[in-house]
């Protein structure tokens, strides 16, 4: 799953300099010297320096008091599965290179995210982006705390990921971004101030666009809907889901229709897994059929289903059968 986060950094406070935040990310120029360096990057260009990194942040904050955030971190991490894929379709050397400019997608979107007059791509942005290719342990992961791993040990695998640092205020210095603002344009006045930016989908345009500028195949529990279904869905969307994993091997057009589906779940728009089917109609809805002939076969599907209810007899006649089962 990609795993796009957009936090107000955990490394240095960010109602000051960004200095420290920059001085962090150049971690693994100190470390491994003997490697060509990887230089901060953007929209504009491929070969920033810190300082310049840095100056540009720390002078863009007109207006800012000094209790406002100045800038954010946007952490652009993909999958062991989509960083073989990469490799695999572009090689070692080429997959760093596919990154930066999928980097430079994604911060488009984030400007597109704010709904604001005059913020339409990255260009309108000040921002500045690192490609790191190594991972540590920390002191929260499982691996630490069991004792199998210790703290700043090198993770093994793949670790390929970007790290972004992006200002609080627009390039004309004028315009304040929050991503942190949570309205999504329900407060009119606040939204005009900050924008109105959805981090939720934020995070699902960034999958959405990396399968379709890589031809990635993804399959359904690879998705971020997935994920969140099975952490905070409620019962009725994890039954919608199993429904569609298990037809998903009937499905032959997986970058389409099933990972629509799965974000429908997500969003809550089905009551039932026959609601979801009478939904996407009869031609797509055809390798479900399949799924749901249990709920009209009581006794097959081992979902959790609602009793049998049984009309009442009337007399001179026979039993009448029991109610079709629902989801």
């Amino acid at each position: 799953m990609m795993y796009t986060n957009i936090t107000d950094n955990k490394h240095a406070d960010n109602k000051g300099s960004s200095g420290q935040l920059v001085n962090y990310l150049e971690k693994e120029n100190r470390l491994y010297m003997d490697q060509d360096p990887e230089r901060w990057f953007n929209h504009s260009g491929r070969h920033y320096e810190p300082y310049e990194v840095r100056s540009s942040i720390d002078n863009n904050i007109a207006k800012l008091g000094k209790d406002d955030a100045k800038f954010f971190l946007v952490n652009i991490s993909p999958s062991q599965k989509e960083l073989k894929h990469l490799k695999e379709k572009y090689g070692g050397p080429g997959m760093s290179e596919m990154l930066k400019k999928y980097t430079v997608n994604v911060m488009d979107e984030y400007a597109r995210n704010f709904n604001r007059l005059g913020i339409n791509s990255s260009k309108d942005l000040v921002w500045f982006a690192k490609l790191e290719h190594h991972r540590y342990y920390g002191h929260t992961d499982k691996e630490v705390k069991d004792g199998t791993k210790k703290r700043g040990e090198l993770k093994l695998g793949d670790q390929m990921h970007i790290q972004v640092i992006v200002s609080r205020k627009d390039w004309t210095n004028k315009i304040k971004l929050s991503p942190m603002n949570s309205s999504r344009g329900r407060n009119v006045e606040h939204s005009k101030k900050m924008g109105q930016f959805d981090r939720v989908a934020f995070k699902q345009c960034g999958e959405t666009l990396f399968d379709k500028q890589f031809g990635f195949e993804r399959g359904l529990i690879d998705t971020m809907a997935y994920a969140n279904i099975q952490k905070n869905g409620t019962l009725a969307q994890k039954i919608q889901l199993d429904t569609l994993a298990a037809g998903e091997p009937l499905n032959h057009n997986p970058n389409n229709m099933m990972l629509e589906l799965v974000q429908d779940v997500s969003k809550g728009m089905f009551e039932t897994s026959a609601n979801m089917l009478e939904a996407v109609g009869s031609t797509v809805g055809k390798f479900l059929n399949i799924m749901l002939e249990p709920v009209y076969n009581p006794g097959v599907s081992s979902a959790p289903q609602e009793p049998k209810r049984k009309k009442k007899k009337k007399k001179g006649q026979g039993q009448e059968p029991s109610y079709q089962m629902r989801m």
